[in-house]
């Protein structure tokens, strides 16, 4: 009996293309060195110092301990002949963890912008296929002794439905956590093709009218029309995002490659909660103003010679805005979500007086949350009742080009703070998430609240958006533009 893929995670595989990947992952600084310290004092025990705190070794033990709570990363994505059907999870016969779990180094200094470059490198590169999708970094020589590790998860391997991202499995909530019982993994038999083609037959017998919807619309050789059809089909959308409720033309909808920059930002909770205290919002609410700020102050510099749109269409976690839709399902806060109800609401970018734009950054999304034509749950497989995902480049196209609900930027934001979290016994110190940035989309952006502070990553596509550095001081401004009148006297940005 195989395990196929969902209509989602299908689709989200068929995105893959030559200029979009549709991974993520997280970035968890760590700190090893505070394991060490004793409870009477900071000088380290004897035995503390002899022990290797945290390396290679263990950390390889400690993933090999914890996949069997995650059994798709032990799994390969099997694709059925012509497309018959949805592909298959198959378990990897010849796993290899230490393919999985990589050792990288910064330089000497180990300088912030050197563990940006080092994490655009890796999430610039595309998953190997023919392997479980999903890597993970140990990387060593950042400042202080400090560790961090980097995983990369493709789409697919995640979803709603409990299955957690790698980087959620190995943190604890405490110093000292148990290790799992041992367990004794042994993959299965792989089916063979003719075992899925009879596999696919079967089914679509039992759904005779689906067998011919497949061969004729399917992602196999018969389908190869559907380049001669997609010239059409988006001209027709084209008209119809015309006709509708669509985002603004940016250059953030732009086309690009698959070669990624990140940066990241941090900001104190305390001073975000006195700005929203203030004017009688959310914490939520300011993320998005000071959102608002980076996107203007990025338009202006972009096309000094431009105005700014009025407008930058942005997709939000609905959670955002109505905490108790997401602590119904979810009672342990987490740094990736995925499949989560969503609305889209505009940032008004043209405003220049900050306050007026985080007033009406509040207003917007208190409008818009309550809209049912603002919601959404993200992408979908245009027939996802049908055995195969019908022409999978060409249905990710049509989506985007008919939805009325499009946006310009994706913006992943946690409802709550996430406790404290260890490795091994080592506290992670920061914590960011690295969202998935899918076809034309310049831009992704997500904060996670942690450690009572605002961690913001930005993850762009580098033809298209050159000076995405520029975008964490833009940050840190636009939140001084904000918490200026009742700022704290010491500062309270976190370089």
């Amino acid at each position: 009996m195989v395990t196929r893929l969902s209509p989602r995670d299908a689709m989200y595989y068929f995105l893959d293309d030559s200029r979009s990947t549709t991974h993520l992952g997280a970035l968890l600084i760590v700190d090893p060195v505070a394991k060490r310290d004793t409870a009477g004092g900071s000088e380290p025990s004897e035995r503390a110092a002899r022990e290797p705190m945290f390396d290679y070794s263990r950390l390889v033990s400690l993933v090999e301990n914890r996949l069997q709570l995650i059994p798709r990363y032990r799994q390969t994505v099997r694709e059925v002949t012509l497309g018959l059907a949805r592909p298959v999870w198959v378990d990897d016969p010849d796993f290899d963890i230490n393919f999985h779990i990589r050792r990288a180094g910064l330089p000497r200094r180990g300088e912030s912008v050197d563990l940006g470059d080092l994490v655009a490198r890796v999430m610039s590169r595309p998953l190997d296929r023919t392997r479980p999708l999903w890597e993970m970094y140990l990387i060593e020589g950042l400042a202080d002794g400090r560790l961090a590790i980097l995983t990369k998860s493709h789409r697919c391997l995640i979803d709603e439905h409990g299955s957690r991202e790698i980087s959620e499995v190995i943190c604890d909530g405490a110093e000292a956590a148990e290790p799992l019982p041992e367990e004794l993994w042994m993959p299965g038999s792989p089916p063979g093709g003719t075992n899925l083609v009879v596999g696919a037959l079967a089914e679509a017998l039992a759904r005779p009218g689906d067998l011919v919807d497949t061969m004729l619309h399917g992602n196999g050789i018969v389908s190869e029309m559907r380049a001669a059809m997609g010239t059409t089909v988006r001209r027709v959308g084209d008209v119809v995002s015309q006709l509708s409720d669509s985002a603004p033309r940016s250059p953030l909808n732009n086309p690009g490659t698959t070669t990624r920059s990140i940066t990241t930002a941090r900001l104190p909770r305390r001073g975000c909660a006195k700005v929203a205290e203030h004017h009688g919002c959310t914490i939520n609410d300011v993320e998005l103003a000071i959102i608002s700020g980076v996107m203007r102050k990025w338009m202006l510099s972009f096309d000094p010679a431009e105005v700014p749109a009025d407008t930058v269409r942005v997709v939000v976690p609905l959670s955002a805005r109505d905490p108790g839709v997401e602590r119904t399902t979810e009672p342990e806060p987490g740094w990736i979500g995925v499949g989560k109800p969503s609305f889209v609401t505009d940032l008004p970018v043209g405003e220049s007086n900050p306050v007026v734009r985080l007033s009406q950054v509040a207003g917007l999304a208190d409008r818009y949350a309550q809209s049912s034509r603002r919601m959404t749950l993200g992408p979908s497989p245009l027939f996802p009742e049908l055995g195969a995902v019908p022409f999978p480049e060409f249905s990710s196209r049509a989506f985007r080009s008919l939805n009325s609900r499009a946006y310009n930027v994706p913006v992943a934001m946690s409802t709550a703070p996430v406790p404290d979290r260890f490795v091994l016994g080592a506290p992670v110190s920061q914590m960011f998430s690295i969202p998935t940035l899918v076809s034309q989309r310049a831009l992704a952006i997500s904060i996670v609240e942690y450690r009572d502070q605002l961690h913001f990553a930005f993850v762009a596509d580098r033809g298209v958006i050159a000076d995405l550095p520029a975008m964490a001081d833009y940050v840190y401004e636009s939140y001084e533009e904000l918490s200026q009148p009742y700022r704290e006297p010491t500062g309270a940005i976190d370089e």
